[in-house]
């Protein structure tokens, strides 16, 4: 992955070189890790910002804490890694100073993910320097997935079916609903684990499921994200779990989502997520290169209103290093959909207060049409 990595910064460098970009300052975590290969540090939420600085025509060079840079130089391919500390002359602000000199000219930024502490920096020291967005140039070589990324994430899918197998097993009358999160997080583990070794790059990389599951259960499953909570399932309980914080691996995220019934479900229900269920296959039908975005969601709005529903959010959603990324499967994106493009594709319905239907993939995109990568029954899911 570091090779990858490696070649996709001389890409970056290239385009950079021709849009006559002189310096690009990448805070994101997923950013970084793209181009870098390093992530998992402490980062901003601690005070603790870090830099990957790049220019056209010279080595990358990372800004990292003290404390942090044995683990990222260990991890990354970039060999010109700078270290602050938390306080007197080595601060962030001093080192970075230093690095960019008296006037840097332009400076490209992610505008809307570079922390506050980091723009206020740019603003106080830089006042005569623009700031000006990099999102567009990084994000247009995000769209299409390598080869090497799709391989990484099908491993992900398989972590993400035994997440949601566990999930299922773990539904039963009585159970509360953290009981079957834990569930999901043993099993998610135990499966990422399996891929993994203890040797080199790869030794850093952790295996744990991590975050607060999206789940709810009864009439809450028309809030769609409420986390685990102590509640008890109860017979003909809907119960909604949602894997888009959690099923990820290497970096790379997906989206992942199904709906169980216990013991029994009632007719009303059964048609809600029938027709959610039929709304994502319409969606996922469509899709094959050179589909425009857009056309996948009219396809699920089109079946909504067969089954006398409306959509309550989009149809798809980019993704990869980050949980959101460009294009979507919406109404006025008109990006033409290419091979190799990655989509979590959603069939969700909410009424207020009484049920919800929800169910959602992630598909690859091909030339003649997609293939899945999250596998688990789409059909009304039914404990016992």
């Amino acid at each position: 992955m570091l090779d990858l990595a490696k070649r996709r910064t001389a890409e970056f460098q290239r385009r950079m070189k021709d849009e006559g970009i002189a310096l690009a300052i990448l805070t994101d975590e997923a950013s970084i890790a793209y181009l870098a290969g390093f992530w998992g540090y402490l980062s901003v939420e601690f005070g603790r910002p870090t830099f990957l600085l790049v220019r056209p025509d010279e080595d990358p060079a990372v800004l990292t804490p003290l404390m942090e840079s044995e683990m990222v130089a260990a991890m990354t391919w970039v060999e010109n890694i700078h270290t602050w500390e938390d306080a007197g002359a080595n601060h962030w602000i001093n080192v970075l100073s230093k690095v960019l000199g008296n006037d840097p000219g332009d400076i490209y930024i992610e505008t809307n993910s570079v922390p506050a502490i980091v723009r206020n920096f740019f603003d106080d020291q830089y006042p005569s320097s623009k700031l000006r967005d990099i999102s567009t140039v990084l994000g247009a070589m995000r769209v299409v997935k390598s080869p090497e990324e799709i391989d990484v994430m099908r491993e992900a899918g398989q972590i993400a079916g035994a997440m949601m197998k566990a999930a299922h097993e773990s539904l039963a009358v009585g159970v509360p609903e953290y009981e079957s999160a834990l569930a999901v997080i043993n099993a998610g583990t135990r499966k990422a684990a399996g891929f993994l070794t203890d040797k080199g790059w790869e030794s850093f990389i952790s295996p744990m499921i991590t975050n607060l599951q999206i789940l709810q259960s009864g009439t809450d499953v028309s809030m769609v994200h409420r986390r685990a909570n102590v509640k008890e399932y109860m017979t003909g309980d809907p119960v909604y779990f949602c894997f888009c914080n959690m099923a990820q691996f290497k970096q790379y995220k997906l989206g992942f989502d199904r709906m169980f019934f216990i013991e029994e479900v009632g007719e009303e229900a059964a048609r809600v997520q029938e027709a959610a269920i039929a709304a994502q296959q319409a969606a996922i039908a469509v899709i094959r290169a050179g589909v425009v975005a857009e056309d996948v969601a009219a396809a699920a709005s089109a079946s909504y209103a067969a089954s006398g529903y409306s959509p309550c959010y989009r149809t798809g959603r980019s993704i990869g290093v980050s949980y959101l990324e460009a294009p979507e499967l919406k109404e006025g994106d008109k990006t033409i959909l290419r091979a190799g493009m990655t989509f979590a594709v959603d069939g969700g319905i909410s009424i207020d207060g009484e049920t919800g239907g929800r169910i959602g993939d992630s598909i690859v995109v091909t030339e003649t049409g997609f293939e899945y990568l999250t596998e688990y029954p789409r059909k009304l899911l039914i404990t016992g």
